[in-house]
């Protein structure tokens, strides 16, 4: 449930579930429920439902926010 922002601000949306490796327990993605407009207009990956899918390698920072570098996943 937490607010994901880019490292200059933009809010994207809210975490809805995280995606893993049940193996290794490697974190994958992070599915975006609550898109901002700003994310609709990006072309990033979805899942077969449509949910949009943020690269857990995009994370720099978890505390209040999620935030993530834009630069990593556009």
């Amino acid at each position: 449930g937490k607010t994901v922002v880019s490292k200059t601000g933009k809010k994207f949306g809210d975490v809805g579930d995280i995606i893993y490796e049940t193996r290794s327990g490697e974190l994958i993605h992070m599915v975006l429920i609550n898109p901002t407009s700003y994310t609709d207009k990006l072309e990033l990956e979805k899942d077969k439902s449509g949910s949009i899918l943020i690269p857990f390698s995009a994370v720099i920072a978890i505390g209040d926010y999620m935030v993530i570098s834009e630069e990593d996943i556009i």
